[in-house]
């Protein structure tokens, strides 16, 4: 990795409703070296052609079963020796990873379930989780440095959302869901936001559509990228794009060297 690379993660909440508004306009100007997409909510052929002005010679999609559904892309101006989309982990076929593996790193691209349906959906996603982790930490074991982004669905710490005592007993804040996150961190994958800033505050990444959350910045941060522990040194920026709108999420992303 002698050049510095720049990732960005993005849940669209549906690329055909983004690309409707032209809210990818912003990609042409800043051409990242590698795009994530979650929640495309789209098959392949359903991709707009003109997200925007600049190719990307790799792209993967892994759309899920359901139909305006879920779903993940990654597109990408490096060519990855290896793609997969880990259905070992994602057993319910809703496209939630990407896998792409290149010279120097391993990226996950994901989609981590939601679990506010009911306690099947709940115990889904924390077997998910597990999963996951398992299938990192065999990777780290072989000698690859990892890269994780996307959609965790929980915010970590109660500095990571507006309203914590208020969501402690709701999916993506709950006591197990957020030990999960610790488990992580204590496997040696940083938060590379709180790596680079800190504790700063009243920085989110999604925000409800209800009450005009977004204008009150009454959010939530649960769009994540952590890199293993041996790629700190490479790590030279990462950063929240709230002024990008087009969903209810916002795009997040981090610049590496080595």
């Amino acid at each position: 990795m002698s050049d510095s690379i720049e990732i960005i993660s993005w849940n669209l909440n549906g690329i055909r409703a983004v690309a409707k508004k032209e809210a990818l306009r912003w990609v042409a100007d800043r051409q990242p070296d590698i795009l994530c997409f979650q929640e495309i909510k789209a098959t392949e052929d359903q991709v707009p052609d003109d997200l925007f002005d600049h190719h990307y010679p790799s792209v993967t999609v892994n759309s899920a079963e359901k139909k305006g559904y879920s779903g993940t892309m990654t597109m990408s101006a490096l060519l990855p020796e290896k793609t997969s989309t880990a259905n070992e982990i994602d057993t319910m076929n809703e496209g939630r990873i990407v896998e792409q593996h290149y010279d120097d790193f391993v990226l996950f691209n994901v989609y981590f379930p939601n679990g506010q349906k009911d306690d099947d959906r709940l115990q889904y996603k924390m077997k998910f989780y597990d999963d996951f982790l398992a299938h990192c930490d065999a990777l780290r074991d072989a000698g690859k440095s990892i890269i994780i982004c996307g959609d965790v669905n929980t915010a970590h710490k109660e500095i990571d959302l507006k309203n914590p005592k208020a969501n402690a007993k709701t999916s993506g804040f709950l006591p197990e869901e957020r030990a999960w996150m610790d488990k992580l961190v204590e496997h040696g994958y940083i938060d590379t936001f709180r790596y680079v800033h800190g504790d700063i505050e009243q920085e989110y990444s999604w925000w409800s559509y209800r009450s005009g959350a977004r204008t009150k910045n009454v959010g939530w941060r649960i769009d994540y990228f952590f890199i293993s522990d041996d790629l700190a040194e490479c790590l030279e920026d990462a950063f929240i794009l709230q002024e990008v709108t087009g969903s209810d999420h916002c795009p997040v992303g981090i610049r590496l060297q080595c």
